[in-house]
């Protein structure tokens, strides 16, 4: 154990991205597998960049879980929080790319969606003495679509308040994971209610408040000390520590945005690991650290696959305007 001071809890699977950019599924004939999983790229993002991260989550006792595992410990991340299945398989998701490098969800092959190892994470199982190191959990709501992946995480959530983990939830709303589309919004809305920052898409915030700007989502949701809302090529809108503000985009070459707005978490996170709360004290390194989180996310899209794309602190440092 390496007492992470992020943990971050959720899925790790494969990515299967069509190796021709704006075909239909039907005329794919081939993928190429990236490892991917929105809590796992977070947490690979944060190591690259410094800070030390743990992922949480169920993957198969076969292969693709082995190969999973193998790349955690190659990138440095704390893999205690890891369950493995010894019948349900990793998950493998299918993706097609437009000629612009947004991605569009095309199933999960031949199995239906709750029949993966990440459904399956065991509430008894996760290791208590990381929430009481840690200083951020963050979550998704996909898996809050399976029951008992769902009490893992409410297990979760009361170990970060027992030890004062902040908990930052990426809405990551993916309808494909759901069977009822009504349950998986009224399940955003009570986590969102239950955590200290949430980060949402353009489409996210549209949908769920009809606005993009973060202060008036934040002073909607009331409790929350942070929001931050990604508008892709129109950069981010924030509200943190009653500081609100827009930054403007990195101008890139996209190649794939699988992953960006998972880069732009870890580039957060790494940040306010770094400053502290006292980073949260003025407007000036407020923005500092919502664009360095933009430039996170800018890289991670100018190549393809989510892992394999992050850039490292040095790559950053060296990114300019």
């Amino acid at each position: 154990m390496t007492d992470p001071r992020v943990l971050c809890l959720g899925e790790i699977l494969f990515d299967c991205l069509a190796d021709r950019a704006g075909e239909p599924i039907e005329r794919v004939e081939s993928w190429t597998p990236y490892p991917g999983g929105a809590p796992a790229n977070v947490a690979c993002g944060l190591v690259k960049l410094g800070t030390s991260a743990g992922f949480v989550g169920c993957i198969g006792n076969d292969r693709p879980g082995d190969e999973l595992v193998d790349l955690l410990l190659k990138v440095g991340v704390d893999i205690t929080g890891v369950q493995r299945h010894p019948t349900a398989p990793t998950r493998q998701v299918y993706v097609l790319r437009s000629n612009d490098g947004d991605r569009i969800f095309a199933g999960f092959g031949d199995l239906p969606t709750d029949k993966f190892a990440d459904t399956r994470l065991q509430a008894e199982e996760l290791p208590e003495a990381l929430f009481a190191e840690a200083e951020f959990l963050v979550l998704g709501t996909l898996e809050m679509a399976y029951p008992k992946t769902r009490r893992a995480i409410e297990r979760a959530l009361e170990l970060a308040d027992r030890y004062y983990t902040k908990i930052f939830l990426d809405v990551n709303w993916r309808p494909v994971f759901w069977n009822d589309r009504a349950e998986g919004e009224r399940t955003i809305w009570q986590m969102m209610s239950r955590v200290d920052f949430v980060k949402l898409s353009q489409e996210e915030a549209q949908w769920l408040f009809s606005t993009t700007d973060a202060e008036t989502i934040a002073l909607r949701l009331n409790d929350v000390e942070g929001v931050l809302v990604t508008l892709g090529e129109q950069g981010c809108s924030y509200y943190l520590n009653d500081f609100a503000g827009r930054v403007d985009a990195f101008p890139v070459r996209v190649e794939d945005t699988t992953g960006a707005g998972d880069g732009f978490v870890a580039g957060l996170l790494h940040q306010l690991c770094r400053n502290g709360y006292k980073g949260l004290s003025d407007a000036a390194t407020i923005e500092r650290t919502v664009t360095y989180a933009c430039a996170v996310g800018a890289l991670t899209a100018t190549k393809p696959g989510a892992i394999a794309a992050q850039p490292s602190a040095r790559d950053v440092e060296a990114f300019g305007r």
